[in-house]
């Protein structure tokens, strides 16, 4: 038997994971079950997007076809999915991306990894906070209640600082420091009231669809690339797949999940079928409702809600809205968090992100830090600059998680597999060119800030990961 606190050498790097992350110090709670994982799912991808990104999509790409662009990105999104599902089920512990790359790539491209998912969730969760500041705002405005502009806006965005969005941080932060079942029910019963509040709008909605607007169903091509016509309906399914992103934070539960490798893949694929129905379906009536050039607002549902004459039903809309955006930045604050103590527990973080209150079993000392520091950049950070340095970075982790799976198939084919991905060089493969294709088409200055963020990142790891990282783990 090996001593205390060593691994036998010849263990592979999988079940060096696994090994290392059952023993020793205080575990994290295993309290999950597949329903709340896929509360997870569903709380962390249904938010701005089917707010507020099905009106653009239609209005500037795809008009009525966005039904089909959804179908499109649920589609690519799935063949991510379906890799995570293997991964999460194979590898049943904290750390998601980051402990897929570790175990595959190696602890540079794990860092890599690790950090750019610092990226992804941390300022994820700032941007939806500070989109969540405007609902509250517009809310509270229909009930008479208005707060000073300069407590309501970033700096560049015309006041001093958001403090609606720096608060909802801090008080979601607060609840997941007092417990990972306190938090899971909370999620649970807010994903259940969006679900609820979004199937009362299509039901509503569809007594009131014209079938007209639905004619031509691909509106034809205005004579470029993306506006309109078959190209427009693809457009759509780029801008439209970022509405997918935040159901690969089940993953990161894995630590939390009383069955991982029976319940994680259930939980995953779970959330991106309801998601992508949800999807559909809202696209549908909303395109049946309203002419499709007139969806380019920042509230599209209530819009619609508006043309057929239930005005009273638009405040709860906006309270979906408010609900939806509220489970989006708890599940992101959530998933940072367990990506950082993954990355502590290999040394490549301060041992402080990795420890785990005897009381309650969750990184406590993490997630206060954590919420602190999203808080402030929620508060003085504005939503345009915020939203452009997400997608890229999930995009990258996505590509890498695909990756991944065949990386594994080759390597280590005789390696139990509890959820096997079918087809999985052709499903893996279209994930990857899927997810280049987008990174492909994003904005110069999106690829400027990621290299600026991952050279940054760089230059910690070589001051301070490469020295403390645990040289056991490394294939």
């Amino acid at each position: 038997m090996p001593a205390p606190g060593r691994t036998r050498p010849s263990l592979k790097p999988i079940d060096r994971v696994i090994e290392e992350a059952e023993r020793g110090g205080v575990p994290l709670a295993r309290t999950l079950s597949a329903f709340s994982l896929g509360c997870i799912g569903v709380g962390a991808t249904i938010g701005a997007g089917i707010f507020v990104l099905t009106g653009t999509a239609a209005a500037q790409y795809a008009g009525p076809g966005l039904v089909i662009s959804f179908l499109l990105g649920g589609f690519a999104s799935a063949c991510v999915g379906l890799c995570y599902a293997e991964l999460a089920a194979m590898i049943p512990v904290p750390g998601s991306t980051y402990t897929y790359a570790h175990v595959t790539l190696g602890r540079l491209a794990a860092w890599i990894v690790g950090w750019d998912l610092v990226l992804e969730f941390a300022m994820a969760a700032a941007t939806v906070a500070v989109g969540w500041s405007g609902y509250a705002q517009s809310l509270a405005a229909d009930l008479g209640l208005r707060l000073p502009a300069a407590l309501a806006a970033a700096p560049g965005a015309g006041g001093v600082a958001n403090l609606p969005a720096a608060a909802i941080v801090l008080a979601l932060s607060g609840l997941l420091m007092a417990g990972n079942r306190r938090a899971a029910g909370a999620n649970a019963a807010l994903v259940v009231l969006k679900v609820a509040i979004i199937l009362a709008f299509i039901a509503v909605g569809a007594w009131h669809v014209d079938p007209a607007l639905w004619s031509p169903l691909v509106p034809p091509n205005e004579g470029r690339f993306g506006a309109f016509g078959w190209s427009g309906v693809l457009r759509g399914a780029g801008v439209v797949f970022f509405a997918f992103i935040g159901f690969e934070t089940v993953a990161t539960a894995a630590g939390e999940t009383r069955a991982p490798r029976r319940d994680l893949p259930a939980g995953l694929i779970g959330a991106l079928a309801v998601t992508t129905l949800l999807y559909v379906a809202v696209a549908g009536v909303l395109t049946g409702l309203v002419p499709y050039r007139e969806l380019a607002v920042a509230d599209p549902i209530a819009r619609a809600i508006d043309a057929v004459g239930l005005g009273a039903f638009a405040i709860v809309i906006k309270l979906g809205a408010l609900v939806g955006l509220t489970t989006a930045t708890l599940t992101a604050l959530y998933g940072q968090t367990r990506i950082s103590y993954a990355m502590a527990r290999d040394g490549l973080l301060p041992a402080a992100f990795g420890r785990v209150s005897a009381g309650t079993r969750t990184p406590v000392l993490s997630q206060g830090l954590t919420g602190a520091a999203t808080a402030a950049v929620a508060a003085l950070v504005p939503i345009e600059v915020l939203g452009e340095l997400v997608s890229i970075g999930t995009l990258l982790a996505f590509t890498l998680v695909c990756a991944c799976v065949l990386l594994l198939r080759r390597r280590e084919p005789e390696r139990a597999r509890p959820f096997r991905v079918p087809a999985a060089p052709l499903v893996a493969g279209l994930g990857i060119l899927a997810c280049l294709a987008l990174m492909a088409g994003l904005p110069a200055d999106t690829w400027l800030r990621l290299g600026l963020w991952l050279a940054l990142g760089l230059a910690i790891y070589a001051a301070y990961g490469r020295a403390r990282a645990d040289p056991a783990r490394e294939r």
